[in-house]
């Protein structure tokens, strides 16, 4: 089937997104959703917003293709993507078991070191010995399921290592402690097989934490954004062929955004992570990202939805 078959099927689709989740990052998740909607009404037959609590959601009669934008939690983990399969409903982005690979950055890490992909050295660290780990300050401490920079915490002394042991414990019996890398902040999307312009990721503060991705949700906090980024075109295109790499280390399907720090005293990146469902409000970095390529927010959206149906 073409793409220009596949785009007139959608355009009579009824399109369910699926929001919300267990999670932490459900209100960013609703936000995301209500974006997208906003994007498919006048472009697909029909659109539903379905807000996701757990796996008995229950879809509108008649739905031919689920858009999932449930951030973390049941979204990103391969919870939705087992249901929706179980259903036979056809849905969007990654697989459950890439979903699942990408979701825990423990498998994640161990998915680039196997690739050669360019990561912080890490270590695995039971709360209950902390004592003993490996890894100590200066460093990253941060649970290996979460989104959002749930529970992230960047340790420099002593002083601060017990505090961010036990802020970290409470997600999980396993903590994954990195080494503290010092440069800038990028993300790169990728969209089917392609990277798209990099995104420069500047908070005003601190690091990229909660409070500074999503001012509007704490009421604190801030960040600056420069896309495409200010990068000597030998630097990105490095940034842009490592994000691919890990991409495709972890086996992610249709799209991504992938976490990367640009060390500032060599100019060499190192990937944190794989999001297989990022943010997707209109001013998401994702969308950011395909606006510098000559992707509007609409067209971006469809474009996810016939890879994901190309792919099915």
């Amino acid at each position: 089937m073409t793409d220009n078959d596949i785009t007139d099927r959608i355009a009579a689709m009824h399109v369910a997104v699926l929001a919300g989740g267990p999670g932490a990052e459900r209100e960013v998740s609703l936000a995301s959703a209500r974006g997208v909607v906003g994007a498919l009404e006048d472009r697909v037959g029909e659109v539903s917003l379905v807000d996701v609590r757990d796996g008995d959601f229950v879809l509108p009669a008649g739905v031919d293709v689920a858009f999932n934008v449930i951030h973390g939690t049941y979204g990103e983990d391969g919870g939705v993507q087992a249901e929706l399969e179980r259903r036979r409903i056809p849905y969007t982005g990654a697989r459950e078991e890439s979903s699942r690979r990408a979701f825990d950055k423990i498998q994640s890490k161990r998915a680039f070191d196997e690739a050669g992909v360019s990561t912080p050295d890490w270590g695995v660290m039971d709360p209950v010995h902390a004592e003993d780990a490996e890894m100590g300050p200066p460093c990253v401490v941060k649970p290996p399921c979460e989104g959002s920079s749930v529970g992230v915490h960047l340790v420099r002394s002593a002083e601060e290592w017990a505090d961010a042991v036990a802020d970290v414990s409470q997600y999980g019996r396993e903590i994954l402690v990195e080494e503290l890398i010092e440069g800038k902040e990028l993300t790169v999307g990728v969209v089917g097989d392609e990277a798209l312009p990099i995104v420069h990721i500047q908070p005003r503060s601190g690091f990229y934490d909660i409070r500074n991705k999503y001012p509007w949700m704490t009421g604190e906090g801030g960040t600056d954004y420069f896309c495409p980024a200010e990068l000597a075109p030998q630097v990105a295109e490095r940034v842009r062929r490592e994000a691919l790499r890990a991409h495709r280390a972890l086996g992610v399907e249709i799209y991504s955004r992938v976490d990367i720090l640009l060390r500032e005293s060599d100019m060499t990146p190192f990937v944190l992570e794989v999001n297989t469902i990022p943010g997707m409000t209109e001013s998401s970095l994702l969308p950011k990202a395909a606006h510098a390529a000559g992707i509007d927010y609409s067209n971006l959206c469809l474009k996810i939805i016939t890879l994901s149906l190309n792919f099915a």
